[in-house]
């Protein structure tokens, strides 16, 4: 009886997540995800533009979610968004790129010469 309801939950989820028509999302691609952020009694929208790291569980599946990764200011902020989340508002393809691997995770280490030697440094 509970897996029938989980089932039946779940298939909900995945009608309302395909009527939102989220655009193919695959990793290397720039992407832009409008959010919607509540601060006390008012709501904006903020726009986290960044690289897709990787995409889990697909974009139909409503445990999907996708990893967005930018640098703001020299540091790497990592965002993990689920397809499912009633907060983002819109998600748009800024610049489609080819990748051959399904998870981006080598460049959250990826850290320059320049950088390291600075460090050594100090």
């Amino acid at each position: 009886m509970a897996i029938k309801l989980i089932e039946k939950i779940q298939k909900e989820t995945a009608d309302k997540i395909a009527a939102r028509k989220f655009p193919d999302i695959h990793t290397g691609d720039t992407v832009s995800v409008s959010v919607r952020i509540k601060e006390g009694d008012k709501t904006r929208l903020q726009v986290f533009t960044g690289k897709v790291l990787a995409v889990d569980n697909g974009q139909k599946n409503c445990s999907g979610t996708f990893t967005v990764s930018r640098d703001s200011f020299g540091v790497r902020v990592e965002k993990l968004f689920p397809f499912g989340s009633p907060w983002i508002e819109k998600i748009e393809v800024v610049k489609k790129a080819p990748s051959w691997r399904s998870k981006l995770y080598t460049e959250r280490t990826f850290c320059s010469h320049k950088a390291v030697r600075k460090l050594v440094k100090k």
